[in-house]
């Protein structure tokens, strides 16, 4: 009984620890401005890049491979990413009207893409390349204005103080030395590196909290101990954590796998509740895979992946669009060419995009529609779909209508206000993704 009590105390002290964390979190001013900051950008680039890249078979292969831990270690001795260029990655994304980048610094196979006192098992000491490609990504978002973000799996399929959960069951671990406590302390230092080693850093991207969901005792991850850690060494840094549940305290933004807040046409959502107060994020793939897949041509078009970026907006949510780099460190062309046309577009339509929100009406069957999230008299019309000749949208009854006018080449576009529908006449020869309309009112 004595033992007993002895426990229950114990798990006492540990719930008002974690309650005394979620009480205590208030977000610095500094992280307030970025969250304003990450919203006005709307748009980022995700980069799933390791050692998996050589196999040319996604990012979870060793689990889908059923590989042995060891033998797939074994990619790092031949890891060599001569065509690696930073710089021009970085370029490519600006030139695409990116924002952002989030790159993955550790996947679930373990492996680190950064140089880390941790592990040997790193870009530099584990591959002949010997190079730190995260620094080289950090100096070349610095150099080009380009905000730069950490995914980081706090999940691991080869360590042996990892607490085994859904995943990583076939790799060749004994599992029989699980210690979170270790785990934890690793977890935290590499944290840390990544936030002094390559700052500034605006982000972090957690992903794995959904592998011990199933447990029959629930597992602590001590995320509000994990998040005040970060916190306590940048106040301003953003945490986001691909758990698929609603965020968790110390979280100042939320994402969405494969789907826009509210959906779950990929099972990842099901059930996810939708903060009303942190800003929202979907990431998707260009084809089906995170990581480089040879086999997978099954790329969306640019036309697709445009009225994605317009849809993600219109929702009050920003679009991380994700590219799997080849082996050799380059981009696959068929992610390049997706870029330019996103480029393309955005140098004309930007304004609808970037420090936009939702529009003053829902999806319609013709397209969506945002507005500056500062307010004002302008909203932005996003034609997906030609509607024919006149396009009919409701206004107040009492407004007057200043100004409309296509984006695309500026043109002036005749209009015609009757009571409380705005109507529009359009182009004959509309053609593209999104042939967007600002509308401003008087």
């Amino acid at each position: 009984m004595n033992r007993f009590k002895t426990l229950l105390a114990a798990a006492m002290v540990l719930l008002a620890s974690g309650t005394s964390f979620a009480q205590t979190y208030t977000p610095s001013q500094g992280n307030l401005d970025s969250r304003k900051e990450f919203v006005r950008e709307r748009f980022g680039i995700f980069l799933h890049w390791g050692i998996y890249a050589s196999y040319g078979q996604g990012e979870w292969y060793l689990q889908t491979g059923q590989l042995n831990k060891d033998e797939y270690a074994k990619a790092a001795g031949g890891f060599y990413p001569a065509a690696y260029d930073a710089s021009e990655w970085v370029k490519a994304f600006k030139d695409a009207g990116a924002e952002y980048v989030t790159i993955t610094s550790r996947h679930h196979d373990g492996f680190s893409m950064f140089k880390t006192a941790e592990s040997d098992y790193n870009i530099v000491d584990a591959t002949p390349f010997k190079r730190d490609v995260i620094k080289e990504l950090a100096d070349a978002c610095r150099e080009q204005d380009m905000k730069l973000q950490f995914y980081y799996s706090i999940l691991d399929w080869i360590r042996e103080d990892f607490p085994i959960g859904e995943s990583g069951r076939l790799t060749g671990r004994a599992g029989d030395k699980p210690d979170y406590d270790s785990y934890f302390r690793f977890m935290k230092n590499q944290v840390k590196e990544l936030m002094t080693q390559y700052a500034p850093v605006r982000a972090l991207w957690f992903d794995g909290y959904w592998d011990h969901k199933r447990d029959s005792i629930p597992f602590d991850w001590r995320m509000p101990e994990f998040y005040e850690f970060i916190h306590s060494i940048d106040p301003d840094c953003l945490v986001g954590n691909n758990h698929h549940i609603a965020p968790l305290p110390g979280e100042d933004f939320q994402m969405f796998e494969k789907d826009l807040p509210g959906q779950n046409t990929a099972g990842f959502s099901e059930g996810q509740a939708v903060s009303d107060k942190l800003p929202l994020e979907m990431c998707q793939t260009m084809n089906h895979a995170w990581g480089y897949s040879v086999s997978d041509r099954d790329y969306k078009s640019s036309e697709t992946l445009i009225q994605t970026l317009a849809r993600a907006v219109s929702l009050n949510t920003n679009l991380l669009l994700n590219i799997g780099p080849q082996a050799d460190g380059r981009l696959p062309q068929d992610a390049l060419d997706r870029l330019k046309a996103i480029g393309e577009w955005m140098k004309v339509n930007s304004s609808a995009i970037k420090g936009c929100g939702p529009g003053p009406l829902a999806e319609q069957d013709w397209g969506v529609t945002t507005a500056p999230v500062d307010g004002g008299k302008t909203f932005y019309l996003h034609v997906f779909k030609n509607p024919g000749a006149i396009l009919e949208i409701p206004v107040d009854k009492k407004a007057k209508v200043r100004s409309v006018t296509a984006l695309d080449g500026g043109e002036s576009l005749a209009s015609r206000k009757v009571g409380a529908s705005l109507f529009i006449t359009l182009p004959t020869d509309i053609e593209g993704a999104d042939y967007v309309i600002e509308v401003t009112m008087k």
